[in-house]
């Protein structure tokens, strides 16, 4: 039977971090769970202790790139589940996301999510994504930005490590594609903090784009020297 790790990384979650970890340890079995606590100033470590089978705090806030791999790197499970703090109860149906990896289906499961009740900024993040990732690798995805995933240890290994900040998915789904792996996208009911059409969504998404288009403009060359050297 594979072992299952929970990576999630978190950055002043004392709202959420707790309904999360409840929901995870009641809904279905993991032989562990990792948090890392990016830089939080809030409660989040202390909360995250009481469900957690370790909580590592950085003493500043480095991203989600950086939380993920550092996550990672401390599991011991042979399919690693990487899911986000604010999911609260729908956390819990993160089972259906494990099983396409579980039953030897895929090597990377990525989360499809409802669409959101309200529509927030004009899509330019997510459309850059999936145009990017179709042209760099021929795959066309629903839900190229989910951070709600599933994949076998061996494939983290061979991707060593990962893309910093918001350019992790992104760069995830096209180093595996690239080296051959399997992904899948997979409808689940998950739902999480959605950001509105304020200075802040406006902002968080503006970063978003920017990183995603850095992560991209990295793989077309890291391409381009694997065509040169091959």
């Amino acid at each position: 039977m594979k072992k299952v790790s929970v990576v999630i990384p978190a950055y002043n979650e004392a709202e959420t971090i707790g309904s999360t970890l409840r929901a995870i340890r009641e809904r279905f079995f993991c032989d562990e769970v990792i948090v890392v606590d990016d830089g939080s100033t809030d409660e989040t470590s202390d909360l995250a202790k009481k469900w957690a089978d370790l909580v590592i705090p950085t003493p500043t806030n480095r991203g989600k790139g950086a939380a993920l791999q550092t996550g990672w790197q401390q599991a011991s499970g042979d399919v690693i589940l990487l899911l986000d703090a604010d999911l609260r109860e729908s956390a819990g149906e993160a089972i259906h996301l494990l099983g396409p990896v579980m039953e030897d289906r895929c090597d990377l499961a990525v989360a499809v999510l409802p669409k959101p009740k309200a529509k927030a900024g004009m899509g330019l993040a997510k459309g850059l994504a999936y145009h990017g990732i179709r042209y760099l690798t021929g795959f066309e995805t629903h839900a190229p930005l989910s951070g709600q995933r599933a994949l076998r240890r061996e494939l983290l290994h061979r991707l060593r490590r990962l893309d910093g900040g918001f350019g992790v998915e992104v760069g995830m789904t096209v180093d595996a594609l690239r080296a051959g792996y399997r992904v899948m996208e997979v409808p689940v009911a998950f739902h999480h903090r959605e950001t509105g059409n304020d200075w802040s969504g406006y902002r968080h998404r503006g970063k978003e784009f920017v990183a995603i288009g850095r992560t991209l403009c990295r793989k077309w060359w890291e391409g381009q020297a694997w065509t040169r050297n091959g």
